[in-house]
């Protein structure tokens, strides 16, 4: 159905070519639910070295687990707690080398050692967090996040409602 040309180059390159797949498969999809299951997808095929990729939306004030691939995951978690809240509370991305000295960490998957969270904001709202974990320490660096913040940039509008 979809074929897309992912290039194994640079970072950069990867995520320019994550960004275009991306915009392909979400382009005329106006449910929310379904755009974030492609993009999960599409990172866990693409990006190495994960053992968790998705979203948690927010929901009445929490964040609640939405589209995802990997293990079972937490269902609820509040803002400020966790990577996941932290990256809510601050609309800032969150970048850990090591999850175990995060304090408040939530550990859905005790093989976790990193995490990359990067708040999802549309019109000046949250409206979830894309959660990236890795059982590497210090898998990701700020090529991922900027690459991650560009594919929520993207991916915002389409997920809004």
């Amino acid at each position: 159905m979809y074929q897309f040309d992912i290039t194994s180059g640079s970072k950069a390159e990867l995520y320019h070519d994550l960004e275009a797949a991306l915009g392909a498969l979400t382009a005329e999809e106006p449910d929310a639910i379904a755009n974030m299951a492609n993009a999960a997808a599409l990172i866990w095929q693409y990006l190495p070295d994960l053992n968790w990729a998705g979203f948690y939306r927010l929901v009445e004030g929490e964040l609640v687990l939405g589209p995802f691939q990997g293990k079972a995951a937490c269902i609820r978690i509040a803002i400020g707690t966790g990577v996941c809240g932290a990256a809510a509370a601050s609309l800032e991305t969150q970048l850990v080398d090591d999850v175990h000295a995060f304090p408040g960490h939530i550990a859905c998957d005790a093989a976790s050692r990193s995490e990359l969270v990067v708040p999802i904001v549309h019109d000046g709202r949250l409206i979830g967090v894309l959660d990236l974990d890795s059982p590497e320490p210090a898998r990701f660096d700020a090529a991922d996040a900027a690459g991650c913040e560009a594919l929520v940039r993207l991916l915002a509008p389409r997920i809004a409602g």
